[in-house]
């Protein structure tokens, strides 16, 4: 595949530094920016402790820091805070934390006795760490946003999965919601598709676990397109497809932004009728996942780069959500 083009010429006053977590997509932005990739070193004590130096002057520079929180979470998360935290005491004039996955982004509201609210803590975390301002991908709950006494831009990558799709051309198409939680994505996402929407509903007895009860809306000799945000054990997205196709659906496809992926998930999958399942490179793939044929991955690297561009040159990010 020939190199994306970059935006613009390379600036002397923006730098980009990655963690471990995806190194890969931060190499893949930084293309698209016609900027090299910073230059830090992480590696371990011999106790496990994290190490970390940047070695390259940031003084005044506009920085910006890719780190998805995945798994392993809470090394990605410390890798992210001592890196923050390395920038802003090197005088970095702005440091944008830019999280292609927010971890721990599940527990947003005090829903039971005695849990806490986690993903409020991770902001807390953020900001005394030293980070400026927050650059999100499809955050699990909107309302996380408020957690943040810092701007916040939150993109979507529902642009990206829609080219995608729109490309496909796929007839009698019917857009899904897995979930009743998810009916405002799955209904922004069939309306500029051009298509109308259904809704699985379910009750989840406990975490990761799910009980379809039925779908509301027309199915039956459909293409169904369950969206979502992320696929965890994907235990829910599966018994939701098997749910369309008992009351007819011609087929299934699914498609979610973040490639959690944890446990049986690519196992499921593998074994699951569906007929693609369509993610995004926010999170690396696991080798499994890679080898999996019902599994394709589109890249997110020309949408956060153009972000990135955007919170430098101090233009609107709002023209990326169209």
């Amino acid at each position: 595949m020939a190199a994306a083009k970059p935006i613009r010429k390379m600036r002397d006053d923006l730098k980009v530094f990655s963690g471990t977590a995806n190194a890969v997509l931060a190499e893949e932005i930084c293309v698209n920016l016609g900027q090299p990739l910073g230059v830090a070193a992480i590696r371990n004590f011999s106790d496990g402790e994290i190490h970390l130096q940047i070695h390259e002057n940031v003084r005044g520079m506009d920085v910006f820091v890719v780190q998805p929180t995945c798994t392993p979470v809470e090394r990605h998360l410390v890798e992210l805070l001592l890196m923050i935290d390395a920038l802003r005491r090197a005088s970095a004039d702005r440091i944008t934390a830019v999280l292609p996955y927010y971890g721990y982004a599940r527990q947003d509201r005090k829903d039971k006795p005695r849990v806490p609210i986690s993903a409020k803590l991770i902001a807390s975390l953020l900001e005394t760490a030293g980070a400026d301002r927050i650059l999100a991908l499809d955050l699990h709950a909107a309302q996380i946003q408020g957690f943040f006494d810092v701007p916040v831009d939150h993109l979507f990558a529902a642009p990206v999965l829609i080219d995608h799709f729109r490309a496909a051309e796929i007839q009698d198409l019917t857009v899904v919601s897995p979930d009743a939680g998810g009916v405002e994505r799955a209904r922004a996402f069939a309306k500029r598709m051009n298509a109308p929407l259904a809704i699985i509903d379910k009750r989840r007895e406990e975490a990761n676990v799910a009980e379809v009860m039925h779908v509301i809306g027309r199915v039956a000799g459909r293409n169904c397109l369950m969206v979502d945000d992320l696929i965890d054990t994907a235990g829910t997205l599966v018994k939701g497809a098997e749910a369309l196709l008992e009351r007819g659906a011609a087929s299934v496809t699914a498609c979610a932004t973040h490639a959690v992926l944890s446990g049986p998930a690519v196992t499921k999958i593998t074994e699951s009728p569906f007929r693609e399942v369509v993610l995004t490179n926010s999170i690396p793939l696991r080798e499994e996942a890679l080898r999996c044929g019902r599994i394709r991955t589109l890249s997110v690297a020309p949408l956060l780069a153009r972000a990135i561009q955007s919170i430098h040159d101090e233009t609107s990010v709002s023209t990326l959500f169209v």
